[in-house]
């Protein structure tokens, strides 16, 4: 059995099983669809596998085929993860870090944390990503990137989490509405006012935790918006389309016509955390996980 094969079979493996289509393929890869047909052709007769089942025009992937494109896209991913930090090596780099976060995190979390741990690596970059906790979970678990800052309660397997900063809830009003802290009693005041949420998309437990503030005071709220995006909450807010809970860190770094009643009487906080995957070998998480701890 010869394994005679080049990296650019499997690219061209890759494209294929992306497109479930061999002419599309091609033109991506700028070959013909002929020689794109034989290349894959010689690759299974090579490994001695059936990687595609061609029906007439329908092309799908064998469980072997699906199980190789999995194994091939984390490994390729990170073969050009080594080769991008052996240039930042050779350009005098020390490593680089790619994170994700979502937007309360970068209020002080992470600044701060990217302080302490420049102070000790000056010499590693960092890219910074917001994105919600589901998407940065799964960035995690595929190593598209090296650390997520979420609030969520479990992660998958594989994956390991770290507890930062715990928050307590605020609710956000418009500048003009009637409730103020002076006057501010209980959230059941506001049982007949429209309330604008986070999605359970952003985090499912975070979600189930609002719920049972709002379950605390004897009501179901009614809800006019779902978003992801604390700065859509605010200027909805102030727009007078509803009322909302947020964690109170989001208050930070904003300048819209609202304000914020710390709920600090209730039981319910949201922890902010940081997360990683343990299978990850980049040298520069190693060091930044030791600043988190």
């Amino acid at each position: 059995m010869s394994y005679q094969l080049e990296l650019r079979h499997l690219k061209y493996f890759l494209a294929v099983a992306e497109d479930l289509h061999f002419r599309k393929a091609a033109e991506r890869l700028y070959i013909s669809q002929p020689g794109l047909s034989r290349q894959i052709r010689q690759m299974e007769e090579d490994l001695g596998i059936t990687l595609f089942e061609r029906h007439n025009r329908k092309v799908t992937l064998t469980k072997a085929g699906e199980y190789l494109q999995k194994e091939l896209t984390r490994n390729l991913n990170n073969l050009d993860r080594i080769i991008s930090y052996a240039k930042l090596i050779n350009d005098g780099i020390n490593g680089e870090l790619r994170l994700g976060y979502v937007g309360s995190a970068m209020q002080k979390i992470i600044p701060e944390l990217l302080l302490r741990f420049s102070e000790k690596h000056p010499n590693v970059t960092f890219s910074l990503n917001e994105m919600e906790n589901n998407l940065q979970l799964h960035a995690l678990m595929n190593e598209e990137i090296d650390i997520g800052f979420v609030r969520v309660e479990r992660v998958p397997r594989g994956l390991e989490i770290h507890p930062l900063f715990e928050d307590t809830f605020s609710l956000v009003l418009p500048e003009n509405h009637s409730i103020s802290e002076s006057n501010f009693k209980s959230l059941a005041q506001l049982k007949d006012e429209p309330f604008i949420l986070f999605d359970s998309s952003y985090s499912q437990s975070y979600y189930e935790k609002v719920m049972q503030i709002f379950d605390g005071f004897g009501f179901a709220p009614i809800v006019s918006h779902y978003t992801v995006n604390a700065a859509s909450i605010f200027r909805l807010v102030e727009n007078n389309f509803g009322v909302s809970i947020i964690p109170t860190s989001l208050k930070l770094g904003y300048d819209m016509k609202v304000k914020f009643i710390e709920l600090k009487d209730i039981p319910q906080r949201t922890t902010l955390k940081a997360v990683w995957n343990s299978d990850n070998t980049n040298p520069a998480l190693q060091d930044i996980i030791k600043v988190i701890r």
